[in-house]
Parts: structure tokens; sequence; C-alpha cells
């Protein structure tokens, strides 16, 4: 079986150098949560390798992007009726653009645990691309900050609030759109905003009333996940997880080209993570499940290419990492694990307290885990548990942490911090 192969931003293979420098997206330039540095820092606190931290207005969650000599985010009123995309410069942490982006009259219903501003932005060379879900898109020139083009006419009741996060892949940018009432994909010009295309999902959802509405209120049609580009079998594939399935699409045309599906797994927020000639995906809330799809075949393939399943300790909203040979996650109530990846066989489990909604980055056979209580707990990427520090900062993390040159940028709720070694990259 021929290998997966991750695509980065621009359509080509992730190159080091490049990874290094630049966090182009949610969970990285891979998209899996590895991070190519040199070197960065293992031990940090309010009094130890902090280069700088900057406050942030607002309440969001989504995770910084960086691309150059700038940091992007989110951020939105916490009645989600102003909507902002923030820049800010990578050396000294000076907030360069604070634009309101879109008025919201009257806002949808979103989940006290969730924000109006928790998709995570995508950036490139020029151009940086943020998504607060239905009530708009929109592209920002990074140097100037103004707006390129902008979309306010995705329909989509995101029930819980929206989640997922938009990607880059050759002339496109990709947003998902997994609501109570409407769930499809859209492919967009990146250079124009216009359609290129738009598919349903094609999962028959069999829970709507008799009169026409959800009769779980949309729960069970809802979904916060972020897709994956890859190629496989020589063509380029769109790993997408909606509700109570998992798609490949053709990102040329948004023909789908399989799916599985798995009817007891909704809402799903983690994102996809590729490899061992395996997909791995978390599906379902509250009650997760570890799934591991080969890649492949057409149409409904539930019944030949699901390999394995786990339901121990699986996270609902942190995405896992795959590391020698194995999964290594760590569950939203905070116990970590890590799972053989060919077999689906716990190798061990460790509980570290606190509660996660973060994402674990990898690095250099180190996991990094970050906790809502502001923790960060680092292990080794192995088959047993070894513990190799325990941070302390800030007031908790609800974004994923993204990393450039040798440092961290870690986004609380409430500051955005750089965090590196002495004698590093200034």
């Amino acid at each position: 079986m021929k290998c997966f192969a991750i695509l980065g931003v621009g359509g080509g293979l992730a190159l080091a150098a490049a990874g290094a420098e630049n966090w182009p997206e949610f969970r990285g330039p891979a998209g899996n949560g590895s991070a190519v540095a040199a070197r960065l820092p293992l031990h940090w606190s309010e009094t130890q390798n902090i280069a700088w931290k900057t406050a942030l207005h607002g309440r969001a969650w989504s995770s910084p992007v960086i691309w150059g000599a700038q940091v992007w985010l989110t951020t939105a009123t916490e009645d989600g009726k102003q909507l902002y995309a923030l820049g800010v410069d990578r050396a000294t942490g000076r907030i360069l653009q604070d634009r309101l982006l879109f008025e919201v009259a009257k806002p949808q219903f979103a989940h006290a645990f969730n924000t109006y501003a928790s998709p995570t932005p995508a950036i490139e060379e020029g151009r940086v691309y943020v998504t607060f879900g239905s009530p708009g898109t929109a592209c920002l020139d990074t140097a100037s900050g103004q707006v390129l083009w902008q979309r306010r006419d995705f329909e989509c009741n995101h029930w819980r609030g929206a989640g997922s996060s938009p990607i880059l892949y050759q002339d496109r940018l990709f947003l998902h759109f997994d609501g109570a009432d409407y769930q499809y994909i859209v492919a967009l010009d990146k250079a124009t905003g216009r359609t290129l295309w738009k598919v349903n999902r094609s999962i028959n959802y069999q829970d709507l009333g008799d009169d026409g509405k959800p009769k779980d209120g949309g729960d069970w049609r809802k979904a916060f996940s972020t897709p994956v580009l890859a190629h496989y079998g020589g063509q380029a594939e769109l790993i997408s997880l909606g509700s109570k399935a998992l798609y490949a699409y053709d990102p040329a045309t948004g023909a789908e080209h399989w799916r599985v599906e798995n009817h007891n797994c909704h809402s799903g927020s983690a994102r996809p993570v590729l490899g061992e000639d395996l997909i791995f995906y978390c599906g379902g809330f509250a009650k997760g499940e570890l799934w591991a799809v080969r890649p492949g075949g057409q149409g409904d393939v539930s019944a030949t290419h699901v390999a394995w399943k786990n339901k121990k300790d699986v996270p609902s909203k942190p995405s896992v990492v795959l590391a020698e040979g194995c999964i290594f996650m760590v569950d939203d109530n905070g116990v970590a694990s890590a799972v053989e990846a060919r077999t689906g066989e716990t190798l061990w489990r460790q509980r570290l307290g606190g509660h996660f909604s973060a994402s674990p980055i990898l690095h250099q056979g180190r996991i990094f885990v970050f906790s809502e209580e502001g923790k960060t707990t680092v292990f080794e990427a192995a088959r047993q548990y070894r513990e190799l520090a325990v941070n302390q900062l800030g007031d908790g993390y609800m974004a994923s942490p993204a990393v450039a040159g040798e440092a961290w940028f870690l986004r609380s709720r409430t500051m955005l911090y750089r965090v590196e070694e002495r004698g590093a990259e200034k």
C-alpha cells in the first residue's frame, strides 16, 4: 500500500525550513501538530523564558497563525456582535492591526464553552484568510490590513457556534459548514472569494420530526472539525470529518471518493491525522471513539475499510498526535494515553489532571499538552510514560499553540505569549 503524503500550503510537501519559520494554519504546516524547530523551550513560567506578552481584547479561542514577521488571530465581543482580525508584530508583540470586519445585529446562539471567534485563520505570503462561519469570511492584505474580499452569504445554523477552520490548497480555500440545518463544504477561489464548488454531505441523517426540524435539536448533524489534504494512489484527497461520517473528496471538483459512516458519533471536533497507511480520527462528543481507517475505495466503505476502533480515554476536542508508531492523546478530562497505531492497543494511560481543549504539539520526540488551567505537561513520545516537565502560565489554554522559529506562541484566555529560550531568535 502506498503511504499518504500530507500536503502543505500551496500544494507541495511541507518543507522543514519553511515549516520552522511559519505556522500557516490550525495545527501547523502539515496540519498534524508537528513542530520542526531546531529547539524549543522545555521550561517556562511568568518569569522564565517570556520574550513578550500582549493583552488581547474580546473572547476567542482561535489559534495564532504566523507568516514572516507577523502573527494573526481573530477575536470577538462576548455577545458576538463585533468580529475582529488582529495582526501582531512577531518580534515585539505590538498590535499592528485591529480590524473590525463584521458587525452582526442578531448573532446566533453559541454555547458558553465556545466563542464567536473560534475558527483559526489560514495565512500565506501577503494574505490572511479569516472566517467566523456564516457571519462572515474575509481575505485581508497582511501589509495594510485592508479587506480584499469578503463573503457573508453562506447559510448555516452553527447551533453551538462555529469551530471549523479554513485551509488553503493551490488556488483555493476550503470551508466546512456542518450545522443543524445545512451540512456542506465549499471551495473558494482564494484570489477573489468566488465559489468554485459546493457539495452537500451525502449521509442520510434520518432524524427529522414530522415538522421537518431535527428531532435532537441539531447536535447529531453538527461538526466542528477541520479537513486535511493528502495524496494517495496518485490523487489528491480532501479528508473531511463531518457528523456521523468521514469523507474523502476530490479537491478540484468536490466529487466524493469514499466515506466511512459512524452513526454513533457526532459533533466531531478534532482534525484527522494521517500516517502508517491509515487515517486516524476522533468522532463523537462526550463518548468519543478513536477510529483508524484505510483510505481508498468508492462510496460507502464502512464495512471494509475500518482497521480498528478504540473507545478508551478518547478526546472530544483535542486532536491526536502520531509519532514513533503510536497515537498520543489527552482526553478532555486530563487522561493522557498512547495507542499502538497499527492495532489500536492501549499501551499506557496517565492521569494528568485538569481539563483539555487545546491540541498537543510534537517536537523532537516530546509531546506537549496544554490544559484549560494553564498547565503544560511534557512527556516522551514513547511506549512507556515518562514525564519531562510541567509548566504553569497564564489563565488557561483553549486555543491550540503555534510554533515559529524557536519560539512558542501561546494564546491564553486573555493574552498572547511568545516563549523562547535566552539567546534564541529575536
